[in-house]
């Protein structure tokens, strides 16, 4: 088990002079004790524009920095953005090579795609059209680091001609490949590319173990093509920590920031309008918490146990001995790293400091004996598996015999690229706008008042609207029938109320059909289906608008899941909605 900090660099309003000076300072200040305690990885993020959450734009710059005052961590990008309009494959290959050359061959190369809106739509990149220029992005930036020269590249996101891309990289034949993971999809997604998986749900270790064994089985077979020119075998999950000796402290000083990390994620990665300059996510989270499941009583009431779940999002917030269990769990279920967030919300510098001290302490060496003889012996046992992976990799090309750089030529090859039409964004556009304005028609209005706006007939262009929007690349090969059953509260009477009796009110079903290629929408029950999620419709319809988070209404009971409930989590992206990263 290998350990390592994940970095957002977060900073919640109200922002005063020299905050973000002091956050930087800070978090170098930590990575320095990491270093010296014995974590293995920082990863810093790369995000734009997602005030309060991430104020870390500039990866590259920070690590840098880092490697001039650590000796022996490894500096993770975790993630690299690659959609070409925000970070050409060209300086991409140049900045991971030069930041390993400055850290004597440290660096891990984290890559992936956004899912936010403020991202994305901040540099015109179409959701539908990311997890394509990811795939073309880390082909170009691997053949950068590995063909002298680079043979050029033509396709519709990226057109460069053959340049020699300089410098190159220290480690051979380039550092190791990550990718981005929220979901058993995208573990799935990382397998077959032959790239380590850095998990960023909150997973259980019992669920943990289902996503590494299917991880590992994949790498192993004929389905893993490797989009580098190595691969690296790895799963890292993502869980908030702080310390202390005493349980009720280390709670007092770090669940306010395990919950504001995961309230800013859900703000950014769903529905949830934001003017930027003028939204105070802070303030929101501190309004809202409790209604989104994130409530510091609760925690507080079940002191004791440790996990990790939606509701919670405690993680590794306790006692040293309450977080060595929680390891081994982890441990026991194949996972590879563990990356602790410890930078996040109003958690305060000389906190993190402590946790990390005490870490290196009481935690780490529990886990450190014995650890590089079971690497080697796992390394050994996939050898096989890699050796052939590798062989299905298309090879480093050559340029053509007497190429010549020919700049009026090359620019004109570069004007005449393929654009998609127009409609697409107005199409897009239309979409955002639909949304912006759903919110504000059901965010603050009761169950009925949103019922007796949006009744049978709104619900029936709804369901239809989810069946044109399906997107079958993300249902993981999913066919089936979906059904919903939304339930009434008008009409609804409580027990107190009638001396005993109670009306549950009325309930609709619906049903989507899901095909290999499109979906249908139907009013009625299913005949067979997968899965069957229950809630008022007042609910479904607050999630539609993104003005309700689905895991805080099953952790609050007001949806019941029953069925396959691995569906769940890629729901919204099935049907054109976001999903973290």
């Amino acid at each position: 088990m290998r350990f390592s900090l994940f970095y957002e660099h977060q900073l919640p309003r109200p922002w005063g002079d020299g905050q973000e000076l002091k956050l930087y300072q800070d978090a170098l200040d930590q990575v320095e004790i990491a270093d010296r305690v014995g974590f293995d990885y920082v990863w810093e993020v790369e995000h734009h524009f997602l005030e309060e959450y991430s104020h870390s734009s500039a990866p590259e710059v920070f690590l840098a920095a880092a490697s001039q005052r650590t000796k022996r961590i490894r500096l993770g990008h975790g993630i690299v953005q690659l959609p070409p309009a925000v970070n050409h494959p060209a300086r991409i290959a140049e900045r991971i090579a030069t930041l390993d050359l400055v850290s004597n061959g440290r660096v891990d190369f984290g890559t992936g795609e956004s899912s936010s809106s403020a991202e994305l739509g901040g540099f015109g990149v179409r959701r539908t059209d990311k997890r394509a220029q990811w795939q073309d992005a880390i082909d170009a930036v691997t053949r950068m680091f590995v063909e002298e020269p680079f043979a050029g590249w033509n396709s519709p996101d990226i057109q460069m001609p053959p340049r020699n891309v300089l410098p190159k990289t220290v480690q051979k034949p380039h550092p190791p490949l990550w990718v981005a993971c929220s979901r058993r999809e995208t573990i799935q997604f990382a397998a077959r590319n032959g790239i380590g998986a850095l998990s960023f749900s909150f997973v259980e270790p019992e669920d943990a173990a289902k996503w590494v064994d299917e991880y590992y089985r994949i790498l192993a077979s004929e389905a893993c093509v490797p989009a580098g020119f190595a691969v690296n075998p790895n799963v890292t999950v993502v869980l908030p920590m702080m310390l202390h000796e005493d349980e009720a402290t280390a709670i007092d000083r770090g669940i306010d920031g395990a919950h504001f990390f995961a309230f800013a994620l859900a703000h950014y990665y769903g529905t949830t309008p934001h003017d930027p300059g003028r939204t105070d996510v802070w303030q929101e989270f501190l309004d809202r918490r409790d209604a989104r499941g994130f409530s510091r009583e609760q925690i507080i009431a079940n002191a004791g146990t440790l996990n990790v779940n939606v509701g919670s999002l405690r993680g590794a917030v306790g006692t040293p001995g309450q977080v060595i269990e929680l390891i081994r769990r982890y441990e026991s279920a194949g996972v590879d790293q563990i990356s602790f967030v410890l930078q996040s919300g109003p958690n305060k510098h000389e906190h993190i400091c402590e946790t990390l001290e005490l870490f290196g302490k009481a935690v780490l060496p529990h886990f450190t004996e014995g650890r590089d003889e079971r690497e080697a012996a796992k390394a050994e046992r996939l050898a096989p598996a890699i050796e052939a992976a590798l062989a299905r990799r298309k090879p480093a090309r050559t340029v053509p015999p007497g190429y010549r750089i020919d700049e009026d030529a090359e620019v004109a090859r570069a004007r005449r690229r393929s654009r998609r039409p127009a409609r697409e964004d107005v199409r897009a556009a239309g979409r955002r706008r639909f949304r912006q304005g759903f919110y504000t028609l059901v965010h603050g209005r009761t169950d009925a008042q949103i019922e007796r706006r949006f009744g049978p007939n709104a619900q029936r262009l709804f369901f239809a609207g989810m069946a044109r929007a399906y997107d079958p690349s993300a249902s993981g090969g999913f066919t089936g029938e979906l059904e919903f059953r939304l339930t009434s509260t008008v009409g609804k009477t409580s027990r107190s109320e009638t001396s005993g009796s109670q009306t549950s009110g009325s309930q609709t079903t619906w049903t989507l059909q899901i095909g290999r290629t499109r979906a249908r929408a139907r009013q009625g029950p299913a005949k067979d289906p997968a899965l069957t999620l229950t809630r008022a419709t007042a609910d479904f319809l607050r999630t539609l608008a993104g003005d309700a988070n689905p895991a805080s209404l099953l952790m609050d009971g007001r949806l019941e899941l029953r069925g396959d409930v691995e569906l769940a989590p890629r729901l919204s992206e099935m049907f054109g909605g976001p999903s973290p990263y």
